[in-house]
């Protein structure tokens, strides 16, 4: 829609007024589920969310968070908490990163593009090296994705291709990643039969090597380039399948947190580093966990470690990471264009925001709740606040996270007076849950429900009103199911399940600031979190505009 189209400001409600402070809380990974021994937020004590779901069921309800209600391919696809907090942010539903991804790979226009025709300026010389999550778990990326990259490259003329490898354990089962080698290193024999010199060069699990985000530790960053570009790693095997089936068996090594190896010849050198005149594909479509490889492969000045050799290649994303860094440069698919999002409309009608988490979803309530932007739309009227997560542990270590503190941070923001808008995440039950440890996760979700506690309060101490959802599921349901429901087993041991859920979420509305009449319309069953934009900036007594997914929300004369 271009600027002539539409006018910033917003109507105002006819029945709902103005001035309100409202706390928008976003639980992440909190789901409902049926309660039993693996739902972690019900064996926990959540004395919080459990008086809001037994209070006036007008005031809550439970909505999508996976498949399209977020812009995914197919209701099998797990939400994330990006796609999650671009539908609460944005308010209407934008094809997201698989499916992107995919349209552009059935239409074949990834191939015609300018990011496409770029590394292919390398095939006839140099080597194609591809770098990603190796799973079809399709929250980072997809197996069969990387089999028709693989194959529209051989057809377009690449000679020489390495991949180097992250292998998962988080977004399916663990011990999941020797099947996916297996099926990576037949297809890749297909090709080499073909005349392409094809293979794995270097690998990992995805906790270890490469894929940390919002620059938690680079450490685990530059073990990645130490196996992929330098070709060095304390392990060395003659095939990938060999290097994830020893490695496994070493204590503790499961597929998340496999160390760093490469691949090596005959006479023991690494088979594909990254050298001067290659081209490189960073694979995932989900852009948090490849952020910071792609700072290191393209920043000529850049101090987060020694890169030893900083080498002169094409480089390209599968997607745009980051679009106010313009990072990567080049890239395979196009973003979805996320314009006038409800924080840009809010701010623009005076609305005064605040927006704080800890490192690790910081940028959920910023640059994803803003459509993939980075920065301020006006600097007099908000304030972001980031609190640094712990870095160096597993967050089941200290599954508390800095809940408190960033809970503490909104209570000031709300009795300060200056803001209308306060909006948090609280991590907990995701990053926690992500651990598998089902102990660990009920501490997490005491600990965001106590959060929770301290930001309703002060929302009653100003009058105010408050919102209280989830971007997606994963605490709720913490082990891996079969197709009648029942736990599954292997070797007798339930299967943990540490990935994200297809489960709806809850959304939550109160406070003495909410007006009298103000209930969940009962005409929206399929409601998704890209309705929750909408019902926001009623609250704040505005019409949405026309093209946002409907309000939740209705105004009953009592």
């Amino acid at each position: 829609m271009g600027s002539s189209d539409f006018s910033w400001k917003l109507p105002d409600h006819p029945k709902l007024p103005k001035g309100k402070t409202i706390a928008v809380v976003v639980l992440d990974g909190w789901g409902e589920a049926n309660a039993n021994e693996y739902n972690c937020i019900h064996i926990a004590e959540t004395p919080t969310m459990d008086s809001l779901k037994k209070g006036a069921p007008e005031h809550w309800r439970l909505v999508r968070a996976h498949g399209k209600a977020v812009g995914l391919p197919t209701e099998d696809d797990m939400g994330n908490s990006e796609v999650g907090h671009n539908a609460l942010g944005a308010g209407r539903i934008f094809a997201q990163g698989a499916k992107l991804v995919d349209l552009a790979l059935e239409s074949g226009k990834i191939f015609d593009g300018e990011g496409f025709n770029y590394i292919k300026e390398s095939f006839e010389t140099g080597t194609l090296h591809l770098i990603g999550l190796l799973s079809d778990g399709g929250v980072h990326s997809r197996l069969d994705q990387v089999q028709l990259l693989l194959k529209g490259a051989s057809e377009r003329g690449v000679k020489r291709v390495r991949l180097h490898i992250l292998t998962d354990g988080r977004d399916v089962l663990d011990g999941s990643s020797v099947a996916f080698v297996e099926t990576l290193e037949n297809d890749l024999a297909k090709l080499r039969e073909k005349g392409v010199d094809a293979q794995i060069a270097s690998g990992g699990g995805r906790m270890n090597v490469t894929m940390d985000r919002y620059e938690n530790d680079w450490s685990v960053v530059k073990r990645g380039w130490d196996a992929q570009v330098l070709g060095e790693a304390p392990y060395k095997f003659k095939s990938a399948l060999e290097a994830v089936k020893t490695l496994r068996a070493e204590p503790k090594a499961n597929d998340q947190y496999l160390p760093p190896f490469v691949i090596v010849d005959e006479s023991g050198k690494s088979v594909g580093p990254i050298v001067d005149g290659d081209a490189v594909v960073t694979f995932n479509f989900r852009a948090d966990r490849m952020t910071m490889l792609a700072k290191a492969l393209e920043y000529e000045n850049f101090d987060k470690f020694d890169r030893v050799r900083f080498p002169k290649i094409r480089y390209a994303g599968m997607l745009e990471y980051d679009g106010e860094l313009k990072l990567p440069r080049k890239y395979l698919v196009s973003p979805p264009e996320i314009e006038r999002t409800s924080g840009e409309y809010l701010v623009k009608n005076g609305v005064r925001t605040f927006a704080c988490s800890e490192t690790v979803k910081f940028g959920h309530v910023t640059f994803f709740w803003n459509g993939n932007r980075s920065g301020y739309f006006d600097e007099k009227l908000e304030e972001y606040v980031e609190i640094p997560s712990d870095s160096g542990i597993t967050f089941n270590e200290k599954p508390i996270m800095k809940a408190v503190e960033i809970a503490e941070k909104a209570r000031e923001a709300i009795l300060s007076g200056k803001f209308d808008q306060i909006r948090v995440n609280l991590p907990n039950g995701d990053m926690v849950g992500h651990t598998g440890d089902i102990e660990a996760t009920v501490v997490a979700c005491k600990a965001a429900d106590k959060a929770v506690k301290l930001i309703l309060d002060a929302i009653e101490q100003v009058g105010g009103i408050y919102v209280v959802t989830a971007d997606h599921g994963n605490a709720e349901d913490m082990v891996k199911r079969d197709k009648s429901g029942k736990p599954q087993l292997k070797d007798g041991q339930v299967q943990i399940l540490t990935s994200h859920t297809l489960e709806p979420v809850p959304i939550a509305i109160g406070g003495p600031g909410l007006a009298p009449g103000v209930r969940f319309r009962n005409d929206v069953p399929t409601g998704g979190l890209a309705n929750v934009a909408a019902t926001v900036m009623n609250l704040h007594g505005f019409e949405a505009p026309s093209d946002y997914e409907t309000t939740l929300i209705e105004v009953v004369d009592k």
